[in-house]
């Protein structure tokens, strides 16, 4: 396997001298309704040789779904896999049941078709698979597709918007290749994710307008994070994270992306027409107990299984090289200096205080950096039930980490505000909306703040993970169920009502020996029973 794995290496390192490949940009798709097909293809990452991949409505990735902020979203999501999958609307604030988490299954050649109500602010979101224990293999696969949500606030601001002229969505991946060019969808293999892509597209380049513009950056990795940066050194400005637009641009040199983070930059080429400039990430720069930098733990990485032998760890290398051409009509051509207003929750009206701790299942020396990792010293069980939150609650959660990597947090069905990171106040580029978080290693630790409201489920949970999907397939993942107070819930020891059936957190008829089922009566009442063993 060492010897297959380090031909491959010379491989992609030869390749990456060869001519450059145009920027896939995806299509788009407008709503509110959206007809959606997964399957099976194969694209050419390398001329002359097919590698076999997975997308949604072509080969490989997903179209852009535009939605607008008060739609009534409808989507059919039509699985040809062989395998039964799901499909997670990342980011979005949407009914459980419609989450796409992994108890709500696609099984093969068959339709599943979620509606909600387009609530969230003008932001970048995305959407992939969510099986347990098939994340990694559908998504490595190819499976990944943007969402653009539009508002009102952000309509009247005169920044870029025109789509794939001066608006561009990338989604930053890696892939674990075979010598014989199939991406490798084994977990083991995880850590030789040598071949970086931008929108599935190898040594990339597009053309941009001498102007501003504006780009849509995804960590989409299963793996790494990435520094992001210009290779022309010159700075650049943060105007959203993962949930919408900040107060206010901020100007930076370096952007750490982790897994599932989501920011919107304005690049100023207004002087460089005729020249090119490259999107660097400038892994030399990864902070130590992140994944993608050279050291974790002080220790090299010498304990991870190949971490060591990933020649992109800890280097510095081109993600998109960018050709400055003539700028557009009406382009934009100054940066504004205010953006939205954001209502931040408040601090004084807090019901509940959560901590999780992370940490690895052998706390040894090499099991802080191997894992298995967990979250509050649980592996994740689909049959548990680790918080049972009531609707309209606002939440202060501290986010502990005990490990010596750095975990990208990630909660369903909510943005936060992240109140501190390692004891202080968040950088103004993270003082917005969010839904991922990296949390430092070596008891690093986050403070966030948030508000679980609208929807309302007893039975279908929503999950919270590590985005390092390696770890969530692992067992790095928790869920909850977001409960009405308001909602009666009967004495099943003191009842006159007719039991029809009885059901599991699954939606599936059952008997009552699992650790969580719900009774149904004829009244349309509802009983939760949690059994501990």
């Amino acid at each position: 396997m060492k010897k297959i794995l380090s031909i491959t290496m010379v491989l992609f390192l030869i390749n990456s001298i060869k001519a450059q490949n145009p920027l896939l940009i995806p299509p788009t798709l407008t709503g509110p309704n959206f007809n959606l097909t997964i399957d099976y293809d194969s694209v050419q990452f390398f001329p002359g040789h097919f590698t076999q991949t997975a997308g949604v409505n072509g080969p490989i990735l997903a179209p852009t779904l535009i939605i607008n902020k008060g739609d009534n979203i409808n989507i059919n999501v039509n699985n040809q896999l062989a395998d039964t999958t799901t499909m997670h609307w990342h980011g979005v604030h949407l009914p459980s049941v419609m989450d796409g988490g992994p108890h709500t299954v696609i099984p093969p050649s068959t339709i599943w078709s979620p509606n909600w109500t387009g609530m969230d602010h003008a932001s970048t979101m995305w959407y992939h698979p969510h099986l347990h224990h098939k994340t990694y293999k559908h998504i490595m696969m190819g499976i990944t597709g943007f969402i653009i949500n539009r508002d009102a606030a952000e309509s009247t601001l005169d920044i870029p918007r025109t789509y794939g002229i001066d608006d561009i969505p990338l989604a930053l991946q890696t892939k674990v290749m075979t010598a014989n060019y199939q991406i490798n969808t084994d977990m083991g293999e995880r850590n030789m994710d040598t071949m970086f892509i931008v929108n599935a597209t190898r040594n990339a380049y597009v053309d941009l307008p001498a102007q501003i513009v504006r780009l849509r950056l995804l960590n989409g990795s299963l793996m790494r994070s990435f520094n992001v940066g210009l290779s022309n050194g010159a700075d650049f400005w943060v105007i959203a994270s993962d949930g919408g637009l900040l107060s206010s641009p901020v100007q930076m040199n370096r952007l750490l992306i982790a897994n599932a983070e989501r920011y919107e930059i304005l690049v100023d080429l207004s002087s460089l027409q005729g020249s090119s400039v490259d999107l660097m990430n400038y892994g030399s720069g990864i902070p130590t107990g992140v994944y993608g930098t050279a050291t974790i733990g002080g220790m090299g990485g010498a304990s991870i299984p190949d971490y060591g032998n990933n020649p992109l760890n800890g280097t510095d290398f081109k993600m998109l090289t960018i050709n400055v051409v003539s700028p557009t009509v009406n382009a934009i051509t100054s940066i504004p200096n205010t953006l939205v207003t954001i209502n931040a929750y408040n601090q004084n009206n807090v019901d509940e205080n959560r901590t999780v701790q992370m940490s690895a299942v052998n706390m040894g020396p090499s099991g802080n950096i191997n894992g298995p990792f967990q979250f509050n010293g649980t592996p994740f069980d689909m049959n548990i039930i680790n918080e049972v939150i009531p609707l309209n609650n606002t939440e202060i959660w501290t986010l502990t980490n005990q490990s010596m990597i750095a975990h990208p947090f990630h909660i369903h069905d909510v943005q936060f505000n992240i109140l501190e990171i390692d004891g202080s106040a968040p950088p103004a580029h993270m003082a917005g909306w969010k839904d991922v978080v990296l949390v430092p290693s070596n008891m690093g630790s986050v403070k966030f703040i948030t508000k679980f409201e609208d929807y309302a489920d007893p039975i279908i949970p929503f999950m919270y993970h590590c985005h390092i999907v390696g770890h969530e397939e692992d067992g790095m993942m928790g869920q909850f169920t977001v409960e009405d107070n308001n909602t009666l819930i009967v004495d099943h020891n003191n009842i006159n009502k007719t039991l029809l059936k009885t059901i599991d957190i699954f939606g599936r008829e059952t008997n009552a020996n699992n650790q969580l089922f719900f009774y149904i009566y004829d009244d349309g009442t509802v009983e939760k029973k949690i059994i501990l063993e």
